[in-house]
């Protein structure tokens, strides 16, 4: 499935590294920001998470909330987020059910071999649930500042 802005996001129903589920309906009146990457604790998902975490207190005064995605295990976010004192919920996506309703599980390529994986997107939902920007090729060290200043936070 390709989304574009304008679409409804799908819906989704995932647990976050405390077991607690967290679902898209969970944050309708609030704008999502809903990053995927591919693994927790490497370089380039650390300077993100951590981009993140250094800019959450403009996310949080407007009224957005900042959502992490990968395939790694509860124990895994749990150990990134303690590790990095992340102030934001990392949901878990072991079964890629959501990273496929988003198409950021795809085939990739390293080293020239072909292996599938989590491309890292984000995407800012509004209020209603709507997709209203889609970022590829995300640059991980200064992703949030470019977010802070599409929000205008």
């Amino acid at each position: 499935m390709t989304l574009k802005i304008g679409d409804m996001a799908p819906e989704f129903s995932l647990q976050d590294q405390n077991g607690e589920v967290h679902r898209l309906a969970d944050y309708l009146g609030k704008k999502v920001v809903l990053y995927f990457y591919p693994r927790d604790d490497t370089p380039g998902c650390t300077k993100e998470a951590c981009n993140f975490r250094d800019n959450i207190a403009r996310f949080n005064s407007g009224n957005s909330v900042v959502l992490g995605v990968s395939g790694d295990t509860l124990k895994s976010h749990a150990k990134f987020q303690e590790k990095y004192e992340l102030p934001f919920t990392l949901l878990s996506d072991p079964e890629h059910g959501m990273l496929e309703d988003y198409g950021v599980w795809q085939e990739k390529s390293f080293m020239g071999k072909k292996h599938m994986g989590i491309v890292r997107t984000t995407f800012i939902i509004d209020e209603k649930g709507k997709i209203m920007h889609i970022y590829e090729k995300v640059k991980p060290e200064a992703h949030a500042e470019e977010i802070i200043e599409l929000l205008k936070l």
